[in-house]
């Protein structure tokens, strides 16, 4: 009967995944030039290394002074329109479009100063998430979807997927997930200057990496939903089913193991101490016992290092995959679980 299950599951997932026909297999790049104005790059220039080594280095110097890489200047053009807040990213990249913050607002009547930001998923359209917004602000939440680096809004005319978030260019995955941590982060000074006293995350997917990286280095995020956890962005990206094409245009050029190296500052692993430092935080980790993107393994073991380190915590197992997740019934399991963990601790 569970074999019979898991097989539905799993055939569903495949259908969810490979309904999208417009992935692009991209060549495999360094992209150096993405690293101009990281501060670790200015400190530490470039001194007879080939990339890949100077990658790796320039990784080892950001994991230990990851306070600086993550740092930024909180933005003086915030502006609030519509329920639609916008405000320039500290972050400048090639872009212009994703150079502008966009973030959908949705108050609480009567908020109690409590407030969450929603990080979707890679690739998330417009209206996805809007109501788990919803649901949060019904329950004196109020909350604020923050549209990701290259989605969206921010979308680059030239592309039809988030590619730019995360792809073969090595380095500009990183600096896109550079741009995201400081962004929400920018995004939490606003709410602060609206008055909001305790602040909340919830991350789903590749929103879950970014939510745990934000969180591992800003003590105002008290309650951590993580919706989707795992290890390492590389073994995401190496054995995941919805990162095949990512993997089909690098594997020529690279395995797993030399690109975790060159993203392991960018992975939730190499933060476990530092979000351990941070107390007072209360987190659920959210996974899916059939999931195909994010493997159970990896949930399985970033859970195992966060309860090595007695970091206070609550688990939860759904009975369905990673784009099962998002449709009926198990859409309503997961939104009754982030909101009412959200009610009792923020």
């Amino acid at each position: 009967m569970l074999k019979a299950y898991e097989r539905w599951i799993t055939g569903w997932e495949n259908q969810l995944c490979f309904r999208s026909n417009n992935r692009v297999v991209r060549p495999f790049e360094w992209g150096l030039d993405w690293s101009a104005d990281w501060p670790h790059t200015q400190r530490y220039p470039k001194n007879g290394h080939d990339p890949e080594s100077y990658l790796r280095h320039l990784n080892a110097k950001i994991i230990s002074e990851s306070d600086d890489f993550f740092s930024y200047e909180t933005p003086s053009d915030f502006k609030l329109e519509d329920r639609l807040l916008r405000f320039t990213s500290p972050v400048k990249t090639p872009y212009p479009e994703n150079n502008l913050v966009h973030g959908g607002w949705w108050p609480a009547k009567d908020h109690k100063k409590r407030a969450v930001i929603v990080l979707p998923h890679w690739n998330a359209s417009l209206g996805q998430h809007a109501g788990l917004c919803a649901g949060i602000a019904k329950f004196g939440m109020s909350a604020l979807r923050l549209s990701l680096p290259y989605h969206d809004y921010r979308m680059p005319a030239e592309l039809e997927r988030a590619d730019y978030a995360v792809s073969s260019n090595v380095a500009r995955t990183i600096d896109s997930t550079r741009q995201a941590v400081i962004d929400v982060r920018a995004a939490a000074d606003w709410l602060q200057q609206q008055g909001y006293e305790r602040i909340g995350i919830v991350g789903t997917s590749l929103g879950s990496c970014y939510a745990f990286l934000t969180s591992s280095h800003d003590e105002r995020f008290r309650v951590n939903v993580f919706n989707h956890c795992s290890t390492y962005v590389a073994d995401v990206v190496w054995t995941g089913l919805s990162t095949q094409h990512i993997k089909q245009g690098i594997e020529g050029d690279i395995d797993c193991d030399r690109l975790r190296e060159v993203w392991r500052a960018i992975s939730p692993m190499s933060y476990m101490d530092k979000f351990a430092e941070k107390k007072n935080k209360k987190s659920i980790f959210i996974y899916t016992r059939y999931d195909t993107t994010f493997m159970p393994y990896l949930s399985e073991a970033i859970i195992g290092e966060i309860k090595r380190r007695n970091i206070p915590h609550k688990v939860v197992v759904l009975p369905c995959g990673h784009y099962t997740m998002g449709e009926t019934p198990f859409k309503f399991m997961d939104g009754y679980q982030i909101v009412s963990f959200l009610l009792r601790n923020l």
